[in-house]
């Protein structure tokens, strides 16, 4: 498979995951296929929950934001993802994470923001920069894993404090580096897992397990680890990109981002053409802040092509 549809395929898919789960946030496990029992019979991109069909939330609107920046500063740039986050938060989107929100709008600069955050609330590994990581992997995959895992902890580290969500997003970039080498991302687990920081290791190596069920998680799946083991067991027990969103949002919980994780890993692993065509045509991404601009599929697309270049 050409690189550019594994690129595509991420993009896209994340977004596709997180617009199909947002309108199910919160909800009860298996409110997906209750409500859409048979793949393809209803309009399964339904909207709801404030949210329209086909719009995706605030985990792609970040995501765009960093393909952005990288784009046009020519790499990455911190201080300005940063002020690109300050500005979209600063226009009150529909939605946006308590965290992210108290570190864009407490006043202090970029490098300090997250840091003051976790000392003063003793908790920040929440999943809100494994969701965005869709466009940050496709980039950095081209440059090694060591790369691509440090750029990952480094815009991870903008808005969340905790390293835990540093290694979970670093995981994420290496899962969708390796499927863009033709190579079984869960079969490269083991050795991804060699180069977790120690302290987070055990955890990681536990949620990422083949017995590993999301019934077991000891938290929330709004927290980094049950999200990220959460969108790889819907990838490894499922044999195809539209079950596995099914089966992610099927979880319940923080469905949009879980189900955008488990996009990004399934788009990468099956490619851009296993995403349905009635699941891209509505997929639409508001960017609150930024004069009022809307991407669609032609946009994620030409995004693909540039940061997968």
């Amino acid at each position: 498979m050409k690189p550019i549809q594994r690129a595509a395929g991420a993009i896209v898919g994340s977004a596709v995951g997180d617009a199909l789960g947002g309108p199910f946030e919160f909800g009860p496990q298996g409110a997906f296929s209750a409500r859409f029992p048979a793949p393809g019979v209803g309009n399964e991109m339904c909207g709801g929950g404030g949210w329209n069909p086909g719009e995706a939330t605030d985990d792609t609107q970040m995501a765009i934001l960093v393909a952005e920046s990288l784009l046009e500063r020519g790499g990455l740039d911190l201080p300005d993802i940063f002020a690109r986050f300050q500005r979209w938060a600063a226009s009150e989107p529909k939605d946006i994470g308590l965290q992210t929100e108290d570190v864009l709008t407490n006043g202090m600069p970029w490098d300090l923001a997250a840091a003051i955050h976790v000392q003063v609330n003793q908790r920040a590994a929440g999943n809100g920069s494994l969701m965005r990581a869709s466009t940050s992997a496709v980039h950095f995959a081209a440059t090694g894993r060591k790369s691509t895992m440090d750029a990952a902890r480094r815009i991870a580290a903008l808005t969340h404090g905790d390293r835990a969500a540093w290694e979970g997003t670093a995981i994420v970039h290496e899962l969708i580096r390796v499927a863009f080498e033709d190579a079984d991302p869960l079969a490269a687990l083991p050795d991804i897992l060699a180069h977790v920081h120690p302290d987070h290791r055990d955890r990681y190596a536990t949620v990422l397990a083949p017995d590993w069920h999301p019934d077991l998680a000891t938290e929330f799946n709004g927290a980094v680890w049950p999200c990220l083991g959460s969108a790889v067991w819907a990838l490894r027990t499922t044999t195809g990109f539209e079950a596995a969103i099914r089966a992610a949002i099927d979880l319940g919980g923080d469905t949009d981002t879980v189900a955008a994780v488990a996009g990004g890993l399934a788009g990468a692993f099956y490619g851009l053409d296993a995403i349905p065509a009635r699941w891209t045509q509505p997929l639409h991404v508001p960017l609150p802040g930024f004069d009022g601009r809307v991407l669609h599929l032609a946009d994620l697309l030409h995004l693909a092509h540039h940061l997968g270049g």
